[in-house]
């Protein structure tokens, strides 16, 4: 429940992209409906209580976004006036639980959103009817941030709040013969009703008794007034029954006494709901399937973003609804629970926890802080000047874990109004005030077309910050004013300094604690190989970072390897794709912490200094003296519960029996008063007949009962154990409950390395680093940590605190028992073991410590590496020569030699547990399509030019160019070079391309599919321009969540020319996040590739997850052409061996549930599906057909086609065939021709027609979809026989359409743009086409995206990047959208006269790019911000002045633009690799982070900016250098010039004074160049001649 504003002077607005986000706006308003897709449910069974309220608070409505058809969308969007003449009190979400224990992860994966948001409020409290007016045009100009259904009508929501229009209540008392309500006493809810006559008679009913028992007076109901005819077909289908309920409150004496009533009793109905039939089909809804009954609920929140963190989240506050107690309920807590609903979206659960704390007595801000705390670590202003901040987060670290994701958050109690951005600030919120005191926020600017005149401040809200209205007195807080307020409310130091203790530091064993063969026995029977050892622990120990591999998965499942494994391989890491990003742990650590609080965790609803009292620590990392330390807290009451099982009379039930045991101990324990149980499987001596239980299993039994038994909050658990090494297992065991580890047989196994004779020879000898036997444990500990921060990272998540119980994890292979003991809530899709089963592969191991025929040393179980004897690897020796044999003689015989071997393998795969059938019968060959019209349907993955040598990638290409298939360039860009189609080639030799061989004239080497990847390496305007479709690499299968990666030693100065970069030195790409954070941006993006080459299909390359359909069908909402579905199987060229091991799933379940999710919403024809991961054969090729594949991939299997021997060192550059090296002496033995792989793909499509024919069907088209030809293939497995392959053999139908026709359909469009009617200017095509000179000016508004990026498209198709000799002179007036100026080619010279909102330079190659406000502008330019996040994004040239500040991430991945800027946020000049950025203002934090290239200049007039500066690789010094000081004052002048900077002008008027106070960044690739060395030996006069 919520009350609405108490005076019109506010309106809160939102536009959603899907989900229950699609809240109906209120007061005396018009609005447009949130529409729903057909399935949702006809004739909804049930009331939805949508809220109650009295006295009106502000609340709106938000979120999500996915476009898709944006501008056929305006016919649903634009006539907002037309569409409903009602009121609405607020949006609640039915919090009906149904799960007694913890979330279920199934429930959360379609919850997606994200949207534009903002709100309007008068400081004056002036009642105003335009704030309605402005809030309504506000959301149409956000309409492209919305989704659209299938029907290219109905939008997935949108809406705003305001206050309760009682005027317009009391006109329908009146006509209703009532008397007029008392506003005071008076509540409105707004109910959605069953249309079912019967249902919604009993569902009113229901609602009677319980308002009745609660003593509120019921005066009526109303029926809102709708107009059916703005709502389109899919939402009118479910289209509830929309009424409003008056009660009266009496008995109350406050207000806040008044609200608390409604809301207990609001509580009440949607408890009841969980058990009447009107109350069925409350599920979910997403961003893809948006339902009536699921709006976002709106009560004191307005969220766009995604709270990554929502299983843990929702865990946490179930944990602890049995101590949530405060004097304001008067004992009624237990109506209120349970706390959270995870059928409802992660904004409704976000909304209620707020309501909660709100109504318990926080204020808004308060609860904000409580709840999204920002990264207050090492925060320079906060530390120096607002400490007291710093100890309010530091308090309530320990009592509430964060909800944690990308965010702009809008809130409000009707008192106050404000918004707050996430710690990351990723998401874009622009705020501005005008002279007669109205505040606007909004997450763009130009979506109402103020007068700059009228304005006298703009702002943007930077990670973390805040912003304040107090409605009752007009005052504005901005940031730490808020802050302060609320962190002096409490003695929050003091109670600090009296109750919590830091954990005190412990020094690492300086001395054994085993004997070798001691130590030989553990390690067998906790289950570690040779491999552990020596590529993981030993690695970590010697280097201090995790060790990185190569080429992908190719081992089996864990519960199908032959091989026993630990329970850790069963589980595979979640990671954020498009919904939500990863972020960046490398280079944004700042916003990062591993710390975890140890003790109990008090009742969060009341404050005191007893929910202090915790011990902090600064990681879960533990080693046995701080293990020690902990159990000698006498506060804590330490209890230790060794963790083992009885084997002597029976397997079966021993470890069931043995875990039942563990958890009754555990909760006497507790209730005893132990406030920490350390879990143990330590032992003086191993027993044959006591395996230890699996600690993972031990940790996530004991937490679940705990939770079960409302004990959670009481008691923190730490983990000792032996069975932990790798990150992946510390991820795990945090993931699942545990605060701490200490992993006491990983760092014995560190000191016993060091000190081996073996290892004290290769230190001696300078093979690895020289370490003590601390160092080697703490190298360990840091890989770990690092390790960890990475894994949290590429879910989104920064706290461990948000991570820990949050079980972000998929179960590939263990059964339902196994999971409701002790991962309930995690998805498990195809079964598997049983606790028995997993008794038996626990045994497996132990034994082998007993046994007399135990070797003296680890056994290798070859899990990573492939070796004779290990686990079978799918990519292995004998596989690769049959292979080289059949495609090098093109031998039939040969490949079906190589086919008879993929046949008989081991299991490998889940789809080597299906077979074909059919009830046809057999026809000729001769019927079935031709093999040329199959090969079409194949392309190559995306390896690349680096990763690969020059060769390879190059015949790849050529080989697919023959077949008509597609090859893929990978990251990094392309040589023009290969678009040429070779004329000269003798003897299979060509001039043109002189390292290849086997070439025919009429060959081409360009890679038909040109990816877009996030560090856009060589992606220029002529890239994009030239590619026959375009691919945006969210995730990789090998590397899911994270950037790419290129050794120092493979940049060459070729790849470094192709990458606009350095040779030698490494290069990163960011994950996936800087302007691909969510469907909205994703949309974004590809709105600009559509707008830069039209004539390109677009691709998003995804990875398979649970959960995945939703994303995909947002990812077809946003107007993509093709959706790639990759498995965690692909190759990689250096990647983590924890991401390569332990993150994706496989392509069969991801294609599945894409299939059957884009076929379930109308979304199917839109969009091609193609596959990729593991693909060797024909076999493969249709059974991805049959699962609802258009198109294949094929990685790994066409490097082997063309040479590769999988030696599986291709990070190491010393790939002994040239396949994956840059250096030349081994490129010189690269043997490939062409012809290799182009026999292949012959091969593999006469094995699918000689299927297709056996199966009965002509074509391709005829099977894709069909799941019934795919029945489960008898083959007994070693492990168990309970996996369930259902899911993969289910259907939804068939498309309407076939595959060819969806193949073979348009390319999605952006419909009319600002780029065609300025290209149809009969001037302006004249200049591009006679390269003259043209001057126009052009009325720009922020619906106009992507402008100018098709005007560069078609120069640079013409002329290249550099070719172009004309001049286009355009000037915009107005608030630009997104991607303004986007690939601009040198002679576009662009001028705004206005503002912008993100990307502005994204990709810009060449010419000019000049923001400026207007003349007349009320404000100081210099200090307003101009231009959004992100801007300069990927640009390789150019120049680019703004007056005034952008926003975060400025320049990032800049390689060669020059910029000037008067002030930017965070990050700036983040992975830079070249060009040169100027700040004349204010920067934010972590300046500089992953700058390899170019140079950077500082204003820094109050000495605040070196704390600010991420000193990893730049360093800092004064501006000595003449060279340095010229190019600074150049580009100081010509944006003087050019913009009219005030600033500007006073530095160049005072140069002496001024530069003295500029600091310049310098990387190590530009420390000897004459700008940035003082030493450098110029002539001053070339120095003159260059800075001219």
């Amino acid at each position: 429940m919520a009350l609405l504003a108490r005076t019109a002077s506010l309106s809160l607005f939102c536009r959603a992209l899907s989900d229950r986000d699609c809240g109906l706006p209120s007061a005396c308003c018009t609005y447009s409906l949130p529409s729903l897709p057909p399935h949702s449910y006809n004739n909804p069974a049930f009331p939805v209580f949508r809220g109650l309220g009295a006295h009106g608070k502000p609340q709106r409505r938000n979120k999500f976004f996915g476009s898709g058809c944006s501008f056929q969308r305006r016919k649903c969007f634009g006539s907002w006036k037309k569409a409903y003449s009602s009121v609405r009190c607020t949006l609640t979400d039915t919090a009906t639980w149904k799960n007694t224990q913890v979330v279920d992860l199934k429930d959360i994966l379609f919850e997606h959103d994200a949207c534009g948001v903002g709100f309007i409020a008068s400081l004056k409290s002036e009642p105003s009817h335009e704030l309605i007016e402005d809030a309504l045009t506000a959301l149409g100009c956000m309409e492209h941030r919305g989704g659209c259904s299938a029907d290219n009508d109905s939008g997935d929501g949108a809406g705003l709040m305001t206050r309760i229009p009682w005027e317009l209540f009391n006109s329908w008392f009146k006509e209703q013969g009532l008397a007029a309500p008392d506003a005071g006493t008076t509540g409105v809810g707004m109910v959605f009703l069953p249309k079912d006559e019967n249902l919604q008679v009993a569902a009113k009913s229901a609602i009677h008794e319980i308002f009745t028992k609660e003593g509120l007076e019921i005066l009526g109901w109303r029926r809102v007034p709708v107009s059916e005819a703005v709502v389109g077909h899919y939402a009118k289908i479910t289209m509830p029954s929309i009424q409003q309920i008056f009660v009266k409150v009496t008995g109350e004496k406050t207000i806040e006494d008044v609200e608390r009533e409604l809301y207990v009793s609001r509580r009440l109905v949607e408890r009841a709901a969980e058990s009447e039939a009107w109350g069925d089909d409350l599920r979910y809804s997403t961003n893809t399937t948006p339902r009536w009954p699921l709006a976002q609920p709106m009560r004191f929140l307005g969220h766009n973003g995604e709270i990554n963190t929502i299983q843990g989240n929702l865990n946490w506050m179930r944990s602890r609804e049995t101590s949530l107690k405060s004097s304001v309920w008067h004992g009624r807590e237990e109506e209120l629970r349970p706390f959270g609903n995870p059928t409802a979206s992660d904004s409704a659960n976000l909304d209620m926890a707020a309501e909660l704390l709100m109504r318990s007595g926080r204020s808004p801000e308060e609860t904000l802080m409580i709840l999204v705390p920002e990264a207050y670590k090492n925060h320079p202003t906060l530390t120096i000047k607002y400490p007291e901040v710093i100890d309010f987060y530091e308090y309530y670290k320990g009592q509430m874990e964060a909800w944690d994701g990308p965010a702009l958050l809008l809130f409000s109690d009707g008192r106050t109004v404000g918004a707050c951005l996430d710690r990351n600030g990723l998401r874009p919120a622009r705020f501005w005030r005008t002279k007669d005191d109205i505040l606007y926020v909004a997450s763009e600017v130009g979506v109402l077309g103020i007068d700059d005149a009228k304005v006298i401040s703009k702002g943007r809200l930077g990670p973390g910050m805040m912003i304040s209205v107090n409605l009752e007195t007009g005052e504005l807080f901005e940031n730490t004013e808020v802050k302060k307020r609320v962190a002096l409310s409490n003695p929050y130091r003091k109670w600090l300094d009296e109750t919590s203790r830091a954990l005190a530091k412990a020094r690492f064993e300086a001395s054994l604690s085993f004997e070798s063969d001691k130590l030989l026995k553990f390690q067998q029977a906790f289950g570690y190989s040779s491999e552990d050892i020596q590529l993981v622990i030993e690695s970590m120990a010697s280097q201090g970072k995790e060790p990185t591999f190569c080429m992908g998965d190719d081992a089996p499942h864990a519960v199908l390897s032959q091989k026993s494994h630990l329970l850790y391989d069963y589980f595979k890491q979640r990671f954020a794709q498009v919904t939500n990003p990863a972020i960046d742990p490398l280079r944004e650590g700042l916003v990062m912490s591993l710390e975890v609080n140890i003790g109990k965790r008090e009742n969060l609803l009341e404050v005191g200094p007893s929910n202090a009292a915790q011990v902090r620590l600064s990681s879960p990392v533990l080693n046995e003296g701080e293990l020690e330390n902990l159990r000698e807290d006498s506060a804590l009451n330490c209890v230790t519960l060794p963790v083992f099982f009885d084997i002597r009379k029976h397997i079966e039930g021993s470890l069931a029996k043995a875990l039942r045991e563990l958890c009754r101990a555990a909760d006497e324990a507790v209730r005893a008063g132990s406030q920490l149980l350390i879990l143990s499987d330590r032992t003086n001596e191993l027993e044959p007949t006591r395996p230890a239980i699996p600690i993972l299993l031990a940790v996530g039994a004991v937490h679940h009962h705990l939770i079960q038994n409302g004990l959670r909050m009481r008691v923190s658990i730490v983990a000792d154990t032996a069975q932990c090494f790798s990150t992946h297992h510390f991820a795990c065991l945090v993931g699942y409950g545990a605060s701490a580890v200490c992993p006491y047989l990983a760092l014995e196994t560190c000191r016993q390395w060091r000190l081996s004779t073996k290892s004290v020879n290769l230190m001696k000898n300078g093979k690895i680093p020289t370490v003590t036997i601390e160092q080697a444990q703490q190298n360990f500990c840091k890989a770990v940590k690092a390790g960890l921060l990475k894994i949290l990272s590429k879910m989104g998540i920064s706290l461990l605190t948000s991570y820990c119980g949050a079980q972000i994890f998929e179960i590939y292979g263990l059964g339902k028992d196994v999971v409701d003991t002790a991962f309930r809530g995690s998805v498990s899709l195809i079964n598997g073991l049983t606790l028995d089963e997993l008794g038996r592969e626990c045994v497996s191991f132990w034994v082998k410590a007993f046994s007399e025929d135990t070797a003296k040393r680890l056994e290798n179980f070859g899990f990573i590496q492939f070796r004779q004897g290990g686990e079978y690897h799918g990519n292995n020796p004998e596989m690769s020569k049959l292979l080289h044999k059949a495609v090098r003689e093109r031998n039939e015989s040969a490949y079906a030699v190589y086919q008879q071997h993929l046949a008989t393998r081991p299991v490998n795969v889940l789809r080597d547990l299906l077979e074909f059938r059919s009830e046809k019968q057999p026809i000729p060959l001769s019927k079935v399509e031709p093999a040329n019209k199959i090969v079409e349907r194949f392309c190559t993955g995306g390896m690349s030019l680096g990763a690969i040598s020059r060769e390879t990638h190059e015949v790849i290409a050529v080989a697919m160019n023959r077949l008509g298939g597609k090859s893929n360039s990978g990251e990094g860009g392309e040589d023009p070079i290969r678009w040429r189609h070779l004329t000269d080639v003798v003897d299979g030799y060509s001039p043109t391309l002189p390292h290849l061989k086997g070439l025919q004239n009429g060959d081409t080497a360009t890679s038909a599919i040109k990816q877009v990847a996030s560090g856009r390496f060589g992606v220029t305007p002529t890239f994009l321009a030239n590619a026959k479709q375009l691919e945006i690499k969210i995730a990789q299968g090998a590397k899911p969540g994270e950037g790419g990666q290129l050794p120092g030693k493979k940049v060459s100065s070729y790849i470094a020319v192709l990458r606009n970069s350095k040779p030698g030195v490494p290069l990163i790409s960011p994950p996936p996040h800087h302007d691909i954070y969510s469907i909205e941006d994703l949309a974004q993006l590809i709105f600009d590739l559509h707008q830069v080459n039209p004539k390109a299909k677009v691709s998003v390359k995804l990875v398979s997850e649970a959960g995945i359909g939703t994303v995909a069908s947002g990812v077809a909402k946003a107007n993509a052409d093709i959706i790639q579905i990759s498995g965690h199987d692909g190759g990689t060229g250096a990647s983590p061996i924890s991401s390569i091991k332990h993150a994706g799933g496989p392509w069969e379940l991801g294609l599945t549930e894409s299939h059957q999710a884009l076929l379930r919403n109308g979304l199917r024809e839109r969009v091609v599906l193609r596959v990729d991961g593991g693909f060797k054969s024909g076999v493969d090729v249709l059974i991805a057909a049959a699962m609802g594949a258009d198109e294949y991939g094929f990685g790994s299997v066409a490097m082997i086609a063309t040479g590769c021997i999988m030696a599986r060192i291709c990070h190491t550059n010393n790939c002994p065939v040239g396949v994956a090296s840059q250096r030349e002496e081994l490129r010189a033995r690269f043997p490939g021709v062409p012809n290799d792989l182009v026999n292949y793909f012959l091969y593999v499509a006469e094995e699918v027609r000689g299927i297709l024919a056996e199966l009965g069907y002509e074509k391709l088209d005829d099977v894709i979809g069909r799941t019934e030809l795919l029945q489960p293939r008898k083959v007994p497995l070693m492990k168990t026989q309970h996996l369930d392959l259902s899911y993969m053999l289910s259907s939804a139908g068939l498309p309407k359409w076939s595959s060819t026709k969806i193949r073979q359909q348009e390319v999605h469009n952006n419909g009319p743009v600002l780029d065609d009617t300025i290209l149809v200017d009969p001037k302006v095509a004249e200049a591009i086409a006679e390269e003259k000179v043209v001057k126009k000016t052009v009325k720009i508004f922020n619906v106009d995206r992507a402008t100018c990026g098709r005007i560069a498209g078609v120069i640079a198709k013409k002329y290249g990047d550099t070719g172009f000799a004309g001049q286009l002179d355009i000037t915009f007036v107005g608030s630009a959208g997104q991607s303004f100026g986007c690939f601009l080619t040198p002679g576009m010279n662009i001028r705004l006269v206005g503002e912008a909102n993100d990307y502005v330079g994204k990709g810009m190659a060449g010419g000019e790019l000049v923001i400026v406000p207007a003349d007349t502008a009320g404000f100081v330019p210099e200090e307003a911000t101009i231009a959004g996040n992100t801007c300069l994004y990927g640009a390789t040239g150019g120049q680019f002045f703004a007056r005034g500040k952008a926003g975060e991430r400025f320049a990032v991945r800049n390689s060669l633009a020059e910029a000037v800027v008067e002030g930017t946020g965070d990050h700036c000049c983040e992975y830079m690799t070249g060009g040169c950025v100027i700040s004349l203002g204010k920067v934010g934090r972590n300046v500089g982070a992953g700058m390899t290239g170019g140079l950077a200049y500082f204003l820094d007039e109050d000495d605040t900016f070196v704390p600010k500066v991420n000193k990893e690789i730049v360093k800092l010094q004064r501006v000595l250098a003449p060279a340095g000081q010229l190019q600074l004052k150049r580009l100081i002048r010509a944006h003087t010039e050019k913009t009219g900077s005030a600033k500007g002008n006073e530095v160049l008027l005072s140069w002496e004074k001024f530069l003295p106070q500029f600091w310049q960044l310098v990387p190590p690739s530009e420390e000897d160049t004459p700008e940035a060395n003082y030493s450098y030996d110029q002539p001053i006069q070339e120095l003159v001649a260059q800075s001219t």
